[in-house]
């Protein structure tokens, strides 16, 4: 049986470390943000290395689509079941069409939006409720349940890093998986697989091997954010009440 995981995350959350988690299965196969250089070409987003990354990626979102969906990605590797694919929520524009959201499981991945936001502006200064990626995963989750009659899996950073075995368990059980405890570790370094912003991101999970255990963040929100935090803090509750524990 063969596995499309789409998994929506916001920013500054523990993504890159899932990516890594699932690319340590034997049977997987994993991609970085593939809606990403579509995502900067349309909106103009200056974001560190924004050309680079339209030009070494596909910005047809459409023909990204149409490499998520079809057959699984196999660079020569055997034993490929399972396309973990890495999604920034808000690289879903309202332009890029939903149908192909039938054809992969969709799981969420949220944080505290006190700590992402505090995260977020050390790279963009100024981050937009949308920039957060919480309206679009509420849209996703919300659409999938409704179409589905059942609850997508929702994870927390904050359970996953107290607890990542249990965590990651109850995730592969809903997403119909066997646990893998290869998933609990991981060489430090770049991957092929990651996209080519990793020089501007992924500073920390370059030099990490595995879930690191939960640190409170308690910077605060700054007051001209404080409206984005106001306005994120719902859309992070209803997602939470639905999180595996």
């Amino acid at each position: 049986m063969k596995h499309r995981i789409a998994m929506w995350s916001g920013p500054r959350n523990i993504s890159t470390a899932m990516m890594r988690s699932w690319g340590s299965r034997p049977d997987t196969i994993v991609c970085d943000e593939p809606l990403y250089a579509h995502y900067l070409a349309k909106t103009g987003l200056e974001h560190p290395g924004h050309v680079e990354i339209i030009e070494h990626h596909d910005a047809d979102w459409r023909s990204v689509v149409d490499w998520l969906t079809g057959p699984l990605p196999n660079p020569g590797a055997e034993g490929i079941t399972c396309f973990y694919q890495k999604h920034m929520a808000h690289h879903l524009l309202p332009g890029v069409g939903r149908e192909w959201l039938n054809e992969v499981t969709n799981g969420f991945l949220i944080r505290d939006p006190r700590e992402m936001i505090t995260s977020l502006m050390k790279v963009i200064p100024e981050p937009r409720l949308e920039d957060t990626g919480l309206p679009q995963q509420v849209e996703i989750f919300e659409m999938i349940r409704d179409q589905t009659g059942t609850t997508p899996p929702v994870l927390d950073s904050k359970d996953v890093l107290d607890n990542p075995r249990m965590l990651l368990g109850k995730l592969c059980d809903a997403l119909g998986l066997p646990f893998d405890e290869a998933m609990l570790s991981w060489a430090p370094g770049r991957r092929d697989t990651d996209g080519i912003w990793a020089k501007h991101w992924y500073g920390a999970v370059e030099k990490s091997t595995c879930f690191n255990p939960y640190s409170p963040k308690g910077d605060p929100v700054p007051p001209h954010l404080q409206s984005v935090y106001d306005e994120s803090l719902p859309l992070y509750e209803k997602l939470y009440q639905h999180r595996l524990t």
